[in-house]
């Protein structure tokens, strides 16, 4: 996609997308055979629920129809959120990932895996798992240091006592009801 189409998209498109309080995270324009597929990829602080791109998409159709950005050629919209294991690039999207466990390249070689338990403008603040049983240990790692980082996804996450204090509170608040 030319910078000028991917320009006039973002310009187009940025201003539906902020009205529902979403993040413009990438737009993609690929080739599909005699078609291209239009993709968009929105997220928030809240992720994306499938009825809000499904409206997005309606409303993104219509601008898009009433001009002449894709030009005359067919293709095909997709509104998307960007998935779980999401690369980590800007400082959104570890704020979103804080309490989740992340996989980062570093710069000066190596790979961590810990869960982020706190994001501030310089960096982050994470808890190392520990390993034969040992207790985990806290670890900074700024910003600089990452060279590139993503979403572990966690199928059989073991609930910590916090986890069980926020759920007995939730299901408490549910009673009170």
């Amino acid at each position: 996609m030319s910078t000028t189409q991917s320009e006039r998209l973002r310009g187009l498109l940025e201003p539906l997308i902020a009205a529902r309080d979403l993040d413009l995270e990438e737009i993609e324009v690929t080739p599909a055979g005699k078609r291209r597929v239009l993709r968009i990829v929105v997220d928030s602080d809240e992720g994306v629920q499938l009825d809000e791109c499904a409206a997005l998409s309606r409303e993104a159709s219509q601008v898009l129809d009433d001009s002449d950005v894709m030009g005359g050629a067919p293709y095909t919209l997709e509104v998307t959120s960007p998935g779980a294991d999401r690369p980590l690039t800007e400082l959104r999207h570890y704020r979103r990932a804080i309490g989740r466990l992340i996989k980062a390249q570093l710069h000066e070689g190596g790979e961590l895996v810990a869960r982020i338990t706190a994001v501030d403008d310089s960096g982050l603040d994470l808890e190392v798992p520990g390993v034969k049983g040992r207790k985990p240990t806290a670890r900074r790692v700024s910003f600089d240091e990452i060279a590139k980082a993503r979403v572990e996804l966690e199928f059989n996450r073991k609930s910590d006592k916090r986890d069980a204090q926020h759920d007995e509170k939730i299901d408490e608040n549910k009673e009170e009801a």
